[in-house]
């Protein structure tokens, strides 16, 4: 089945759970797209099966919180996390057992960007103490460091060559993983009318566009190589500033957003048209949302959990 205008329009929720008593921050799908995992303000962290469409599990890190959370490279029993209590270490976790496997510590102020190489076992933080840290899972010792020079919001391309970095919510900076030191290889300068914080930056599954959240009710999709502006989105609720993450679909064709009052708004990457606002019931704001990278689902949450499923009979 391919994502269509029509096929979008058709997406319904079909399970909503109330697992968490305060929002979900993040949810990340195995590479498998068979299991979801959320992180939450209450301290849980919620396992859910995609294929019984129902929550395994809850693990608690009640000591540290939990913020940004993600499935390693290839592997659906182990996660990394950020926090969002005591301190600013990065924290590798088993599911299986419920055990740390290591630390990362180094970061000073909150990790506010965390992704995983697509291809082996590095991955990349950017935290508000202005610094983007290289790491690798077999080693608690920071592998390499960036400083560029503000707030860094950051992501792997799909290949797991490149990195991008946003950089005080005015500039991309890519860089080579094996020459990082060197600095960035290409810079391109991106403003937007108003004034507004990056939150979040995305490569398209192509590697062709990247996409920057903000908290300023745009978002941005350009032009990977050369950052020429692709498309700016706006037209969804977003008056309190909240960090709303936008994502692509996995055949990058459609870019989608969650807002301020539970709605869900879809946009062609090709055309620049909006093709659907579906409505999640969503009691609160829609702070995080994916696509399944293997099945036709994705999720959004906002206190409460919803999977999405098209509805067959609208087609």
């Amino acid at each position: 089945m391919k994502i269509t205008d029509s096929v979008f329009r058709s997406f319904r929720v079909a399970r909503t759970y109330r697992e968490n008593s305060e929002k979900v921050n993040c949810v990340d799908y195995s590479p498998n797209g068979e299991s979801a995992i959320s992180s939450s303000d209450d301290d849980c962290i919620v396992l859910y099966d995609i294929r019984e469409g129902k929550p395994e599990r809850t693990l608690f890190s009640k000591k540290y919180g939990v913020d940004l959370i993600r499935y390693t490279h290839g592997d659906t029993q182990t996660v990394v996390y950020s926090s969002n209590k005591l301190d600013d270490t990065i924290r590798y976790l088993s599911l299986t057992d419920n055990k740390y496997i290591r630390y990362f510590p180094g970061h000073t102020a909150r990790v506010i960007a965390l992704s995983m190489s697509p291809v082996d076992d590095t991955f990349i933080s950017g935290s508000l103490d202005k610094t983007i840290r290289i790491w690798d899972l077999r080693s608690p010792n920071c592998q390499g460091l960036t400083n560029p020079l503000g707030k860094p919001v950051c992501s792997f391309d799909p290949d797991g060559l490149i990195f991008a970095a946003g950089v005080e919510s005015q500039a991309i900076k890519l860089y080579d993983l094996r020459a990082f030191d060197k600095g960035p290889f290409a810079s391109f300068e991106t403003r937007f009318n108003r004034v507004c914080d990056w939150t979040g930056l995305k490569f398209s599954n192509d590697g062709k566009q990247i996409l920057i959240s903000t908290n300023g009710g745009m978002i941005r999709v350009l032009n990977a190589f050369n950052g020429s502006v692709l498309h700016t989105f706006s037209g969804y609720n977003n008056s309190r500033g909240i960090s709303l993450e936008a994502c692509f679909t996995p055949d990058s064709q459609f870019v989608m957003i969650g807002s301020e009052d539970g709605r869900v708004h879809v946009w062609s990457t090709e055309s620049g048209m909006k093709v659907a606002v579906l409505d999640g019931k969503h009691p609160g704001p829609i702070n995080t949302l994916q696509f399944n990278p293997r099945y036709m689902t994705f999720a959004s949450a906002c206190t409460n959990m919803a999977f999405w499923l098209p509805c067959v009979d609208d087609l």
